[in-house]
């Protein structure tokens, strides 16, 4: 038996999607958004400006980094157990929403301690806390997911926590707040969201709904991301920003691989992209895991959906078009760091979605993958 679960409340798309705003019934609004970007495209002064039209009050807990730390997010209920709030707004890109996600839980639960993730419990639902997520990049998906993914510095490792109190109860898709991101994101978020539908496309546990899901955003992102990141227009951003939730849907409920293990390792130590990361690990990654027949099997189905002839080497083709390095050391991650820190790489590339990867790999295996995505040996 397996419950699905595609999002929260609902999922808000098209042209002012942000009005949505105005008919929440928002007292006191917690919103949680990263540095200033949101400042300079007007997101956070339209939704301000929504929010007191309506009469609602609103603190802004700001500056999130990429790869935040559990730390954020402590310190972010610190703040809300004096301010109070019955919204949490998380805008921004994946990472103040997982910020959001992650203190609205710790919020409603203060007895649960984020420091100990092996000994948490997390809980199905928040107790009191509505939580909105507003994405202004499209990779993470995390504006529908059951997952915050948390850096624990002590650890050097980002984790996904899970649970369903997670999921934001209203995720606001509006192109709009798309359209100042500079290339390069648009480049990584848009392959974080492809590595998205095509690791939950493999997986073992997938299922009838969510292969639709991550069908067609395979399709439709193969098709939209090189206009969104060539042309930048609202249309290719709007397809790209619904096709990236899509993705999100569909590996909320059947998991990942060993692309999002490697890319955690590697952000949890050096705080690299996310996207940039599971961009460059994604075409090593299937090609160890199309030694399995039905892996090869499935990747052979989507090459014939977007119409090439190997379906690896047009993620390949797909990431030089998007200005997407080879290898980890093309990206400018030295010699010394990936040496002298190899043990530890290693270690943890074997954690996290690697131990749901469709094809088991042994200690000795990931050496050599990651030599091979180190080097560029594809």
């Amino acid at each position: 038996m397996k419950e699905l679960k595609l999002h929260g409340n609902s999922i808000i798309i098209g042209k002012d999607a942000l009005d949505k705003i105005k008919e929440l019934k928002i007292k006191r609004a917690f919103i949680v958004t990263g540095g200033s970007a949101m400042f300079r495209n007007g997101a956070i002064d339209r939704l301000t400006n929504l929010l007191e039209s309506c009469g609602a009050q609103y603190q802004i807990f700001k500056d999130v980094k990429k790869n935040p730390s559990i730390n954020t997010v402590i310190a972010a209920v610190e703040i809300m157990k004096e301010y109070s709030p019955d919204v949490v707004i998380g805008i921004g890109g994946g990472s103040p929403i997982d910020v959001a996600k992650a203190a609205a839980v710790f919020y409603d639960y203060p007895e649960l301690d984020i420091k100990n993730p092996d000994s948490l419990t997390l809980p199905f639902k928040r107790r009191k806390t509505i939580l909105i997520a507003i994405p202004s990049t499209s990779g993470t998906g995390t504006e529908v997911t059951r997952a915050s993914v948390l850096t624990y510095d002590d650890m050097n490792l980002k984790i996904g926590l899970k649970c369903d109190a997670f999921i934001p109860d209203v995720a606001i898709l509006d192109a709009a707040l798309t359209l100042s991101m500079p290339k390069n994101i648009v480049a990584e978020t848009g392959m974080d969201a492809l590595t998205h539908a095509v690791e939950c496309y493999i997986n073992k546990n997938i299922d009838e709904y969510s292969e639709v899901l991550a069908e067609g955003a395979v399709k439709g992102l193969f098709k939209f991301l090189p206009l969104s990141f060539e042309k930048g227009d609202y249309e290719s951003r709007e397809k790209v920003h619904i096709y990236s939730a899509m993705a999100g849907s569909a590996f909320s409920n059947v998991g990942l691989g060993m692309a999002h293990g490697i890319s955690h390792a590697f952000g949890g130590k050096f705080g690299y992209a996310h996207g940039l990361l599971n961009a460059i690990a994604l075409p090593y990654v299937l090609k160890f895991n199309s030694m399995d027949e039905e892996v090869n099997n499935r990747l052979n189905r989507l090459a014939k959906i977007i119409d090439v002839p190997d379906f690896i080497e047009a993620v390949i083709e797909l990431n030089k078009k998007l200005n997407i390095p080879l290898s980890f050391k093309d990206m400018g991650l030295s010699d010394e760091d990936f040496n002298n820190n190899f043990e530890e790489l290693l270690e943890n590339s074997m954690k996290g979605s690697t131990r749901v990867n469709p094809v088991k790999i042994t200690k000795a295996q990931m050496e050599q993958l990651l030599l091979n995505i180190f080097k560029g040996i594809v």
